[in-house]
């Protein structure tokens, strides 16, 4: 496993290419692409303010810049760095920005959610779609990029609607039995598209994409519900977390519920490994240093390492109460990922902070459980293998597959906490976000 030098970073903004050539890093109101494998430098951008946000299109060719306090998109292209081009929405504002799956239209939200306006770079045309909702995920687009479909709210009633991404045209139209409607998000086939209601109300509708409702889930009634759902790859499960801290999943068949997923604080069950991250201080010979040593030397020598060890069970995890007089409360099921082979399912429950649950799916049984020492930030499943990359929020990258799990310090001087962690598209590297800056961890095929 190999690690770049510190690199420059604002705002979390570093993302690798779809392609998997360049990586695209900003710093304040520059935009930097780089070769990935040598990091190079290969274009320079300035931008007309600070960038709050980056996109590739889906074919690597151009790079979308948003700089939402002004409202104003850039739009940079990677083959003619002469060429560029300048979206200003003017008095209407900006609140989000993002490619259409074929890389030439811009879909811009203005403020107050009046409007989405869709502009193409090839014909300079635009397009308005009127009264998108404001929500947490009101924009859905089909893996194969054939269609998007749009949360609306008007006349204080939910709609959807599905357009065809070709030509713009409107597909459907249809109201949904929401309250207030809290996302959308398509089936990877595209075939079967979830629409769930704020967390006040526990429902999840599951409609076709010609409008009509296939299944509606309950789960309990007057308590907080729906915090985070995910599709397995096959599009065969949908995994969805509650504020009850627990994950139920739905079969594509019948949409019914098949089990559920309870995170208690204690671990009995002897055949679940419980990992737990000890720390051990580096042993150090004194007879062989020269003093005083180098700093990179001293940080690395003198930095707490850390390891697994597998914990004999029953197992109590560290629990946070949530407080419950304060607007959105640390509970329930923050994060979950399933891994790209569908064997596999990653959970994260927010009162016990320090915990990663890995589910298996063929089983549907607790697998393992990583008990860090610190909350957990950020996973991520390598996209070719069923790999977990996770961080903490200090400078180790921790990586879990079937065959074991291994703590590693990123060999780099003074304070370098990792928040956000983004695996390369063959799975070869990942990119490590801090606040301030980022590496790259490069690593071998036969590791773990």
């Amino acid at each position: 496993m190999n690690f770049s030098e510190l690199l420059r970073l604002s705002g979390l903004l570093g993302r690798f290419s779809p392609d998997g050539r360049c990586l695209a890093s900003c710093v304040q109101y520059r935009l930097v692409v780089r070769d990935v494998s040598t990091l190079r430098i290969l274009q320079l951008y300035t931008c007309l303010d600070q960038i709050q946000y980056i996109e590739w299109s889906s074919d690597s060719l151009f790079i979308l810049c948003a700089m939402y306090k002004r409202g104003i998109v850039q739009v940079w292209s990677l083959e003619q760095p002469d060429w560029h081009c300048k979206i200003d929405e003017g008095s209407a504002g900006l609140v989000a920005s993002c490619w259409s799956p074929d890389g030439r239209h811009i879909l811009n939200t203005t403020e107050f959610h009046l409007r989405i306006t869709v502009w193409s770079l090839c014909t300079k045309s635009v397009s308005y779609i009127k009264y998108p909702k404001a929500c947490q995920q009101g924009i859905a687009f089909t893996k194969d990029g054939r269609y998007m479909a749009v949360a609306e709210r008007r006349d204080c009633k939910d709609f959807v609607s599905i357009f065809v991404c070709s030509d713009w045209q409107l597909l459907r139209h249809f109201d949904t039995e929401t309250q207030d409607l809290f996302g959308i998000e398509w089936a990877p086939n595209g075939c079967v598209l979830a629409v769930w209601d704020t967390y006040l109300e526990y429902k999840i509708l599951l409609y076709s994409l010609d409008g009509r409702l296939l299944s509606t889930y309950r789960a309990y009634e007057w308590s907080l519900g729906i915090k985070s759902i995910a599709w397995s790859p096959s599009s065969q499960f949908l995994a969805i977390g509650s504020y009850d801290e627990k994950v139920r999943i739905l079969n594509h068949v019948t949409w019914k519920k098949i089990t559920e997923f309870e995170h208690p604080a204690t671990i009995a069950n002897t055949k679940t490994i419980v990992y737990k991250e000890v720390e051990k201080s580096p042993s150090v010979e004194t007879e062989r240093l020269s003093f005083p040593p180098t700093r990179a030397l001293a940080s690395s020598l003198f930095s707490t390492q850390s390891k697994y060890d597998i914990s004999q069970v029953p197992v109590t995890l560290q629990y946070i109460k949530p407080v419950a007089d304060r607007a959105n409360p640390k509970m329930g099921i923050g994060m979950l990922a399933f891994s790209p082979d569908n064997c596999f399912l990653a959970t994260k429950n927010d009162n016990i902070p320090n915990a990663v649950w890995i589910w298996d799916i063929q089983k549907l049984k607790l697998f393992v459980v990583l008990e860090q020492l610190c909350a957990i930030q950020s996973f991520q499943w390598d996209p070719r293998q069923p790999r977990l990359a996770v961080c903490t929020g200090n400078s180790k990258v921790y990586l879990w597959s079937p065959a074991g799990c291994v703590s590693v310090q990123v060999p780099v001087e003074g304070d370098f906490q990792i928040v956000s962690l983004s695996w390369h598209s063959s799975g070869d590297s990942i990119a490590l976000l801090s606040k301030d800056n980022f590496c790259v961890c490069y690593l071998e095929r036969e590791e773990v």
